[in-house]
């Protein structure tokens, strides 16, 4: 099931609590989908109408967001607690550090995975990851060209081959059909994106990898708190990257985190993200090549006390950004962000997307939809991965990509295109949602964005 429209109860007590106060027949599936539609179609109808009559904020109408969520406090006692200990350290080194241990143990009570590496950045848990799965010279790796460059960076520096795969069209994750096209006998790995904490379909990959024998990584950067089927991100996979970035759900600036339970690649997590060096049980002597990619005790700190708010925060940004749905469900001219009833999306962002035939002009709607008071952007990143400049020219390393020149891949990026996400990219309309939010600031988004989709497509 998809999480698309409000549910029967809900729509009853916000729009007809009367109906609540007198005695009914228990619902039947018939009653119950005849009275969810009826409920649906007269709010609808009276939306429409009131619309019609206040005309937008744009033209001099009035603002149909009146309210602002409190100022977004980050940190505090939980993180100063854990600086202060640390300031009593004598070493501020990860290795055996408490900060470190203290922010292992809290990770592994939500993503209980066996073998965890803290690290510098999303970035680097990705690349750790890339090089404990073995990815060599002129392997293929498939991921989503809506992400950061931080997911395939680490693909790159291993020479190995990005392969870029459309996405489905509403969850704006990798579409698992595309990702089977794109499989050949190079392909050694599968990098799942879970754009804005929406989760993939892990079964599907899942199912792809096993098949194929690849290795699935998850990149769970946007993530934290999210789950699929009831199992926290990067459980799916053979590895879990998470990013500690400053725009995060959690953050200690920068860092990251990169974790596994195989017993191929845990083992190999430390020594990936420490110059190779293996520090225990290891014999001195350096017999792997790797970046250090070390995080250091006062970023473990804060990161240790984010932890204690991970899941008050996941929780409430996955109710509100499902509330923003079933408010907006209906609506005309806009398709919603989907998210399956068995999955916690955590909306990192929420992204709607115009229907072009009903309203054509995205940067018209944004500019309306600001000036009734709502944080929106048009679209999330410029054009593609594949589409910035680095790619288009092959230009990876001083301008130069050797394992093209060298012949061990045909991959040209300038041919590459991927039709569901150039439509994403060009429709989509981002909107802020945030756990300083309250039910009541989101049914006022979702009063103006019904406002402004209704005068649009009159």
């Amino acid at each position: 099931m998809w999480h698309y429209a409000p549910t029967t109860m809900t729509m009853l007590v916000t729009y007809a609590p009367e109906y609540l106060m007198q005695p009914h027949e228990p619902l039947s599936r018939r009653n119950f989908v005849t009275t969810t539609s009826l409920l649906a179609g007269g709010l609808l109808a009276t939306s429409a109408a009131a619309t019609e009559e206040v005309p937008l904020a744009l033209d001099g109408g009035p603002k149909a967001v009146t309210i602002s969520p409190p100022k977004r406090l980050r940190w505090g006692e939980p993180e100063r607690q854990q600086l202060e200990a640390m300031l009593e350290q004598q070493s501020l080194m990860y290795w055996k550090g408490p900060q470190t241990a203290q922010m292992i143990e809290r990770f592994q009570q939500f993503c209980p995975l066996e073998h965890v590496m803290t690290c510098s950045s999303g970035t680097a848990a990705l690349h750790i990851a890339v090089m404990a799965a073995g990815i060599e010279v002129g392997d293929e790796v498939i991921t989503s060209p809506i992400t950061d460059m931080g997911t395939v960076i680490g693909v790159i520096y291993q020479q190995a081959v990005p392969v870029f795969a459309d996405l489905l069209p509403h969850t704006y994750n990798l579409d698992p059909a595309d990702v089977e096209r794109r499989i050949t006998p190079k392909t050694k790995a599968i990098i799942a994106v879970h754009l804005a904490g929406n989760p993939c379909d892990m079964q599907a990959l899942r199912g792809l990898a096993d098949k194929h024998s690849l290795v699935l990584i998850e990149d769970c950067c946007q993530g934290w708190g999210a789950r699929y089927d009831g199992r926290p991100l990067g459980t799916h996979g053979h590895f879990a990257c998470f990013s500690l970035q400053n725009s995060k759900l959690i953050t200690c600036g920068d860092g990251g985190v990169v974790a596994s339970s195989d017993p191929r690649f845990g083992p190999l997590l430390q020594p990936y993200g420490d110059k190779g060096f293996l520090r225990s049980g290891g014999d001195g002597l350096f017999h792997l090549f790797a970046p250090n990619y070390r995080m250091s005790e006062p970023q473990a700190a804060v990161a240790a006390g984010q932890l204690t708010r991970l899941e008050k925060i996941s929780a409430t940004r996955a109710r509100l950004g499902n509330l923003l749905s079933d408010q907006l469900a209906g609506t005309p001219g806009i398709d919603l962000h989907q998210v399956r009833d068995e999955d916690r999306c955590v909306y990192w962002f929420y992204m709607l997307r115009l229907q072009p035939e009903a309203i054509p002009d995205r940067a018209k709607f944004v500019k309306a939809l600001a000036a009734e008071g709502v944080p929106a952007a048009a679209g999330y990143i410029p054009v593609p991965l594949y589409g910035n400049p680095v790619f288009q020219d092959h230009a990876f390393f001083q301008g130069r990509w050797p394992v093209k020149e060298l012949g061990l891949t045909t991959m040209d990026y300038t041919q590459v295109h991927c039709p569901e996400v150039d439509a994403i990219l060009s429709t989509g309309v981002r909107v802020l949602v945030n756990e300083t939010m309250n039910e009541e600031y989101v049914a006022q988004l979702s009063r103006a964005i019904r406002k402004v989709a209704q005068h649009m497509t009159s």
